[in-house]
């Protein structure tokens, strides 16, 4: 529906001859190939095609294939490009394309565009000095795809993907789409997790846990960032699962239109059992955290909310405790690794401290939060560089910790060493920024609407609390960032906040975005 109502360049004859000869190449080219390969090729020239003519299916592939990089780079070693960044960046280009054939290339005016901004420039100006630019710049791309992402879906919303002589989707259109692809990214990679943990009965030795069991991981390789991935994925669907519960209407629509409900349901559930199997620390705080937005937002007066909150804590501190004196294996793990998650935060100086298996990890991660705050204390106001702090972490190294591992394991700190007090301040004003908006939009919407912007704000706690112990721009998950913040703009869209037509959520009224 949506591709035949909007296709890319006009359907000129030029057009016509020029897919006709390709698909003329293409097939003399698939004739000389293996099966395999002809395949894999039929399949990319079609997924090459459908983001010529819509380029939404290009961003559900870039987000769909994203986190499948990790694995890429493991099994087919480092690449410059994984599959996920292919797809986004053939989505970006025809995107821009598209706006120089319609003669109109125009900013899309987001409240985020100036913070944003300005983040940028603080991270650009910190490269003057850095010991390597090239770390820099692969971090500063991160962020220029995130605004690129939000503008892009803007645009298709706002202006139609393609030429003036056909109409623009509209927000509510375009936001039920990404809202879609979002889910479904996740929904795999909760499937995968689930199915290392237990089903697959193999797996890396160091990710054993409960004596049978593998941590999940997904197609992350690590399960650390893989919870943090799959936090946003459940705070997302619960805050959908909440507004569809609450819009009472829905209860009295057809059959077939439960399929969505299901649907966003089973990803709630599958994410959240996911995130489980992770044994992310950093990912379960998170989440709580997250869970604690949601159940401040489902009720209208704040003391109820918090006491909903404290009842669902007491409840869930209360099994596990029971659990663990009753000698119940997984909540007694689950109860002994979240007791000793605040060993974690007690700063001081490392160095000269006696190491052994139990402490190690704790030790390793204090280590590195001591790197970074030598890092800021020498440079305050440019920092080291954006990107750099691996670069730079030699001159800072402890004795016992000569490897960099990427990043600070607190992003907060990391930054503060790479970009200095400045851009610590940037970046929180971004955020801040984030976070007002989504609460307006939260406040200005109706139910069932409201509950997918309380699930992006619930999702910003999470990304929040979890960024204290570890940093989740890797892997693409900044793609997925980027399309969630892209889905708080159409959320913003004047009209959102009417009243909508029974059955129809979602449904717009103007084609602007509220600034």
């Amino acid at each position: 529906m949506i591709a035949r109502r909007l296709p890319l360049f006009g359907t000129g004859a030029a057009w016509r001859v020029g897919l006709a000869a390709l698909a003329i190449l293409l097939a003399l080219l698939i004739a000389r190939l293996p099966l395999p390969l002809a395949g894999v090729l039929v399949v990319g020239a079609a997924a090459v095609l459908l983001t010529l003519v819509q380029p939404l299916v290009g961003l559900g592939l870039a987000l769909l294939l994203g986190p499948w990089g990790a694995l890429q780079n493991v099994a087919l070693g480092p690449t410059l490009l994984d599959t996920g960044q292919l797809a986004l960046l053939l989505t970006l280009a025809v995107w821009l394309a598209s706006c120089l054939a319609r003669r109109r290339l125009v900013v899309p005016s987001t409240p985020l565009n100036v913070p944003w901004l300005l983040f940028v420039l603080v991270a650009l100006v910190s490269l003057l000095d850095a010991p390597s630019v090239g770390l820099g710049l692969v971090e500063l791309v991160k962020w220029l795809q995130m605004g690129l992402v939000v503008w892009l879906v803007v645009d298709v919303a706002h202006n139609g993907a393609h030429n003036g002589a056909h109409a623009p989707i509209g927000p509510a259109a375009v936001a039920r789409v990404l809202l879609a692809l979002l889910l479904l990214a996740g929904l795999s990679q909760a499937l995968i997790g689930i199915w290392q943990f237990g089903l697959r009965n193999d797996g890396p030795e160091h990710f054993i846990i409960l004596e049978r069991f593998y941590r999940a991981y997904g197609t992350f390789e690590q399960p650390n960032p893989f919870g943090g991935y799959i936090s946003l994925t459940a705070l997302l669907a619960l805050g959908v699962t909440m507004g569809l519960l609450a819009d009472l209407r829905g209860l009295r629509r057809p059959l077939r239109s439960w399929m969505w409900p299901v649907f966003v349901a089973f990803c709630a559930a599958a994410a959240t059992l996911a995130l489980v199997f992770s044994w992310s620390r950093g990912a379960w705080l998170g989440f709580l955290a997250g869970a604690g937005v949601l159940a401040l937002f489902s009720v209208r007066r704040l003391a109820l909310g918090l006491g909903v909150g404290a009842v669902a804590a007491a409840v869930l501190g209360g099994g596990l405790w029971l659990g663990a004196a009753a000698g119940f294996g997984p909540a007694l793990s689950v109860a002994d690794r979240l007791a000793g998650f605040g060993d974690e935060f007690a700063l001081g100086d490392v160095r000269g401290v006696d190491i052994n298996d139990t402490n190690y990890a704790v030790l390793e991660r204090l280590a590195h939060w001591q790197a970074a705050a030598d890092m800021a204390r020498d440079d305050l106001w440019t920092g080291v560089g954006f990107g750099n702090y691996a670069a730079a972490y030699p001159r800072y190294a402890l004795i016992n910790w000569p490897d960099a591992l990427g990043h600070a394991h607190n992003y907060y700190l990391n930054l503060l060493a790479e970009v200095g007090l400045p851009g610590l301040l940037a970046y929180l004003i971004f955020w801040l920024a984030v976070v007002w908006q989504t609460i307006r939009a939260a406040r200005r919407l109706a139910w069932p609407e409201r509950g997918v912007a309380v699930g992006l704000l619930a999702a910003w706690a999470a990304l929040a609390v979890h960024h204290l112990v570890d940093k989740l721009y890797v892997n693409n998950i900044y793609v997925h960032l980027g399309a969630m913040l892209a889905l708080l703009q159409l959320l913003s869209a004047p009209g959102m906040d009417r009243e909508q037509r029974p059955g129809t959520p979602m449904t717009q009224r103007s084609p602007t975005v509220d600034a």
